[in-house]
């Protein structure tokens, strides 16, 4: 009797177990292949990720350094406007408080101190304006040698701007007391129309231009050193709020017989500049 042969799709012979033992053995070899590409995978993304991470932080470090680093030069609300792709950056604004200080006998002091004493000094005498600034709310422009200048009432400053600015100008004078001889400041203090703009390409510049910056600084040139010069106008803003001892008329430049007034200090709540720690 003849056999039947075997169906489609069968082996025709079953394999041996030499034979299921190499296929066993073939396929653990694949599977452990795969097994090592998946974890080697893993690996890079595990690595990548944390060098996303750590390319992130350090981008937001710096990018926090880029910031520390403008707000230096630009107020913050200037440093919005060109983050939102303004190019030209011209404001006028009717009415700011511009504070010009000046150190008395600078030239002769600096040709007195070594270097670094000089600088020493200086660094410090600003640093407690700039802490002031921040304190009331006043905007610092800039710094010209011995001279420094700031304003109030430009966007992101205190709103009572004139009392802000005339504050200042106590801690001001303050700070320059407590560091003793050979120190003097002489300060002016005008309110009035400006224009504030940025200039510059490489080296940007947030500056102000009009009748408050040249009245400010003329107020300052004029007055006697340890006094603080202001107009009538800041005078009249001032109120009863603070204590002022008029001077009567002067000659500036420019603006002919200017009445004027020194500013003494606060009525009632003491010194700013020693609320201020100056």
């Amino acid at each position: 009797m003849s056999e039947e042969p075997a169906p489609d799709g069968e082996a025709s012979a079953e394999l041996s177990p030499e034979a299921l033992r190499k296929d066993r053995a073939r396929l653990a070899k694949r599977v452990g292949r795969l097994e090592t590409v998946l974890q080697n995978v893993e690996q890079i993304r595990d690595t990548n990720a944390r060098l996303l991470d750590r390319l992130m932080g350090d981008l937001e470090a710096e990018r926090a350094r880029s910031q520390r680093l403008l707000l230096n030069i630009l107020p913050q609300p200037i440093i919005d406007r060109l983050n939102a792709g303004e190019r030209l950056i011209a404001d006028r604004y009717d009415d700011v408080a511009v504070v010009f200080g000046d150190i008395v006998g600078f030239t002769e002091i600096a040709s007195s101190l070594p270097a670094a004493t000089l600088v020493t000094s200086l660094n410090a005498l600003f640093s407690a304006f700039d802490a002031a600034c921040a304190e009331l709310g006043v905007e610092k422009i800039k710094t010209i040698g011995d001279a420094y200048m700031a304003a109030a009432g430009l966007p992101g400053t205190s709103n009572d701007h004139v009392r802000a600015a005339a504050d200042l100008t106590l801690a001001m004078r303050s700070a320059v007391e407590a560091a003793g001889a050979p120190w003097r400041i002489r300060i002016g203090l005008h309110s009035g129309p400006v224009i504030a703009g940025v200039i510059g390409t490489s080296k940007f510049v947030y500056d102000l231009w009009g009748d408050a910056v040249n009245v400010a600084s003329r107020l300052e040139s004029s007055a006697p050193p340890g006094r603080i010069q202001v107009s009538e106008q800041v005078a009249m803003a001032l109120g009863d709020t603070f204590e002022l001892e008029p001077r009567g008329e002067i000659e500036l430049k420019g603006k002919g017989a200017t009445k004027t007034s020194f500013l003494i200090g606060r009525r009632g709540g003491g010194s700013t500049g020693a609320r201020l720690g100056g």
